[in-house]
């Protein structure tokens, strides 16, 4: 596994190594071992599946204010992954870190608590996997817009699809 950091402090961008012969390829995935040697703390507690049908079909951005980090990958299609810094004490506060993840090259993006995640599908057909290190809750889900003018992401396309409370988020208070 390679790791390497983004605009983001905490957000690490993660590649598999592939074995590939003849019968195909075989990747680890998530190792707590090669995660700890390269400071990150995780163990994953709950997985779950986000299944896209559209392309430009845009998920987030959203948090948890019960802390959590995940480790997201694209298992089928390509999307654009972004994080935004939540958390004031932070050096990169208010900064946004995007990775483009793709089922073939089987990265992934860890994602801190204190960090928004959102994602754009670019393909139709996508399915987005989630390994969280929390149980989920109801009653802890919270948001900020996709298009938040105090972030100013550059997301490569306008959503085509895009839940309403997504859409309607308030902006974001410092």
């Amino acid at each position: 596994m390679r790791f390497s950091g983004t605009a983001v402090d905490g957000v690490i961008h993660i590649e598999a190594d592939e074995l590939t012969d003849e019968r195909g390829s075989f990747a680890r995935l998530c190792c707590p071992n090669e995660m700890g040697a390269a400071n990150i703390d995780f163990t994953p507690r709950q997985t779950s599946l986000s299944r896209n049908v559209g392309a430009l079909t845009l998920r987030g951005m959203h948090y948890a204010t019960e802390p959590e980090s995940k480790l997201v990958r694209c298992t089928r299609g390509r999307v654009f992954d972004v994080a935004v810094d939540l958390r004031p004490s932070s050096p990169t506060f208010r900064r946004w870190a995007s990775v483009e993840l793709d089922a073939v090259r089987a990265n992934a993006m860890f994602i801190p608590a204190g960090i928004a995640h959102g994602f754009l599908t670019l393909v139709a057909d996508c399915d987005v996997l989630y390994q969280i290190d929390r149980i989920y809750r109801p009653g802890f889900d919270a948001g900020v817009r996709w298009n938040d003018p105090a972030f100013c992401i550059a997301w490569p396309a306008a959503p085509a699809v895009i839940h309403p409370r997504d859409a309607s988020y308030p902006d974001f208070a410092c």
